[in-house]
């Protein structure tokens, strides 16, 4: 049977079952609706989300394969153990949101941007809703914190999926990935979703799942609930993650 894409309607709480996404593209699953709180939080505990350019009408996704991370099983080479050792880095939890994605919307010589206002609202939105969180990644200079990387996404259950983060002094967001894979990991069926693989992730020990497997594990994982007093505490710092 061939599928053909669905367009939302005006109700936030629907969406097409995840295996009517296309295969080409692959993983579309809906066009239009909009970017509320109701219906973006809905997306997301159902395995979906939006993703689009400038331009183009507002996509919403469902990846098969899928791309995670075991946050027990974050890959550490010597090269980042040693700078572990040495690091003078501070991490905190939720205290700049909108500079985080502020950062990771800045665009990329690769491949340009698709964090728009539009969605910095929406996800800042969510943030104050208690569904969205980031990390952020703080160096000493002038004896003044300044903010060096970091990365953000969403908290279902005990799977965290992670939406952008950036980058300004060597291995800050491969910091931040730890301490997120720190903060979750002590909870049940606790998962990082990376929607979608490439090289760096894949280095960071991500590997890629079947869109079935991950909805079977994000419902496992909405059966957990990490405290949001997790999300509003600093970390350990860059030397205690190295394991």
């Amino acid at each position: 049977m061939s599928k053909s894409l669905t367009y939302l309607t005006d109700d936030t709480q629907w969406f097409p079952c995840v295996k009517n996404a296309l295969d080409e593209p692959s993983g579309l699953l809906a066009v239009g609706g909009d970017l509320s709180v109701e219906r973006v939080s809905y997306a997301y505990q159902h395995g979906i989300f939006p993703w689009y350019s400038e331009g183009e009408p507002l996509l919403w996704w469902s990846p098969d394969p899928r791309a995670v991370i075991d946050p027990n099983a974050i890959r550490i080479n010597k090269s980042l153990k040693k700078f572990l050792k040495r690091c003078d880095y501070k991490v905190t939890v939720n205290q700049c949101f909108e500079d985080v994605i502020t950062m990771c919307s800045q665009p990329r010589v690769d491949d340009g941007t698709w964090i728009f206002p539009e969605m910095i609202k929406a996800y800042t939105d969510l943030h104050y809703a208690g569904y969205a969180h980031s990390i952020e990644i703080w160096q000493s200079s002038n004896n003044q914190q300044i903010l060096i990387g970091g990365l953000y996404g969403v908290l279902v259950g005990s799977c965290f999926c992670g939406e952008s983060m950036f980058s300004l002094q060597p291995n800050a967001s491969k910091v931040a990935l730890l301490s997120l894979g720190e903060l979750i990991s002590p909870f049940e069926n606790a998962l990082i979703d990376c929607q979608i693989a490439n090289p760096y992730l894949m280095s960071m020990g991500a590997k890629t799942v079947s869109r079935e497997w991950f909805i079977n594990r994000l419902e496992k994982a909405k059966e957990s609930t990490i405290p949001l007093s997790v999300f509003n505490a600093t970390v350990l710092s860059p030397a205690c993650l190295n394991k």
